[in-house]
């Protein structure tokens, strides 16, 4: 199962130099990885990673700043349980190292989660209520990263991948400027910019299908000094779309250097600004009151950032019949979602975990990695349908819908009703939204009579 929490075992060399192209999350766990079956591993990045790669007890001594590669890395981040599960599979104690470090696991009762202005005394299991691992995003990946480098065999150099090698239907190295890399397997971590399917196209392959839906997202975020004794450290609120009402989703988390990521967001036309007063106003007038006491009581330690991304994608490479030998694509690369649900870098760790997988299965290299894609899938599909159900309510969504849609959102409807008034329902639909579990859980038979029944009661 690729996501398992279980050692991975029956790690053999299959190749004597890997290439990742990317140095991000999914590409830092696709070298981990790949550690174990190649002589060499060599990820190739545009940003210098020599200059970012801190030990633990320097990134307690400091704010660690985003790298240029990375515009959204100032935003709020989350890891969900999932993510959690394989970090800790493939850096066994990363747990413990982290909050030694300063990444912070607030206490379950200073958690609070608003729908739809309602205080939910029983949230579901998440980011907002189960006890884990938070941070910064530039902190969690540079643990990830100083990690990934220390392995003997994994290098990383400055650069930027150019295009593929090929030997008739199997890749054989990457080009980097004007120079050519070997390479006996290459990942594909170049995020969702990623040019692979141009070259694809190039070497007479066809380019992966692609849907996208365009959701428009536009959020701001602003770090706050964080006391000791707060009494909430962390908030979610979600305002669902509706007759006078407007769609917005706001958090804020604790992290390392006793701060607040403080997020608030908007859709289409809905666009918050970089200025402080604009902010802090935004804060108090259109969230719970939690997110302006800590707008305007404490002090705020960054510039206001701003990020828009015009929509969702993914690339399903398992729908190609055509498609060279030694390849993968890893993380964004193949989708990415909206980032209010949390989902991408764990779907990063998801797919390292499809990786080792597939080659710890006895593959024929000299055949694409379909049984690797169809892994990947699965972690896609799970993502995709939490996170677009949701986006396909938002008035200026239009689409495309998936078949069975006003079926699915039927039951979609019932089931988070439900949850609100039995404990299990509400258990199973946490799982799910943190990926600890498969939709389809929430399509079992048993499973939605009880929600029918819990909705009955109501």
């Amino acid at each position: 199962m690729i996501s398992t929490s279980e050692r991975p075992t029956g790690q053999r060399v299959l190749f004597r130099q890997a290439v990742v192209m990317g140095g991000s999350i999914a590409g830092l766990m696709a070298a981990r990885v790949l550690s174990g079956h190649a002589e060499q591993v060599l990820i190739v990045e545009r940003d210098d990673l020599a200059a970012l790669d801190q030990p633990d007890e320097r990134l307690a001594a400091g704010p660690v700043e985003p790298r240029p590669g990375v515009p959204q890395g100032s935003q709020v981040h989350a890891l969900l349980p999932s993510g959690l599960n394989q970090l800790e599979r493939w850096f066994p104690g990363f747990i413990d190292a982290a909050l030694a470090a300063g990444a912070v696991n607030p206490p379950p009762t200073t958690n609070r989660f608003y729908l739809d202005g309602k205080l939910r005394a029983d949230p579901p299991s998440g980011p907002a209520a189960q006890a884990g691992l938070i941070s910064s995003r530039p902190f969690l990946e540079a643990l990830i990263r100083h990690r990934v480098l220390s392995i003997p065999n994994v290098t990383a150099i400055q650069g930027r991948a150019d295009g593929l090698v090929l030997d008739g239907a199997r890749v054989v190295g990457v080009k980097n400027r004007d120079a050519e890399i070997p390479a006996d397997f290459v990942v594909d971590a170049t995020g969702r910019s990623s040019r692979l399917g141009d070259w694809l196209d190039g070497h007479g392959f066809p380019k992966p299908p692609m849907q996208r839906m365009g959701i428009k997202l536009n959020y701001a975020t602003a770090l706050f000094s964080r006391p000791a004794d707060a009494e909430v450290w962390t908030c979610i609120s979600i305002a669902n779309p509706g007759p006078g009402k407007v769609a917005r989703i706001g958090g804020f988390t604790p992290i390392e250097g006793d701060r607040w990521t403080v997020l608030v967001s908007g859709y289409d036309g809905d666009r918050p600004g970089r200025d402080h007063g604009e902010f802090r106003q935004r804060c108090v007038d259109d969230f719970p009151p939690e997110f302006g006491e800590v707008a305007t009581t404490r002090e705020q330690v960054s510039d206001v950032i701003t990020y828009h991304q015009a929509d969702s994608r993914r690339r399903d490479f398992h729908k190609l019949s055509h498609f060279p030998a030694r390849l993968v694509a890893a993380g964004d690369a193949v989708a990415s979602f909206n980032p209010v649900y949390g989902q991408g870098m764990t779907s990063a760790t998801l797919h390292a975990s499809a990786l080792s997988e597939y080659l710890r299965g006895d593959p024929d290299l000299n055949r694409p990695a379909r049984s690797y894609f169809a892994d990947v899938k699965v972690v896609v599909d799970a993502a995709w349908q939490v996170s677009t159900m949701a986006d396909l309510a938002l008035p200026h969504v239009d689409g495309p819908y998936p078949r069975g849609y006003r079926a699915l959102k039927l039951a979609s409807g019932l089931i988070f009703k439900a949850s609100m008034r039995d404990q299990r329902v509400n258990q199973r639909l946490g799982q799910v939204t943190t990926m600890l579990a498969h939709p389809s859980a929430l399509a079992e038979p048993r499973f939605l009579l009880r929600a029918l029944a819990a909705g009955a009661r109501g």
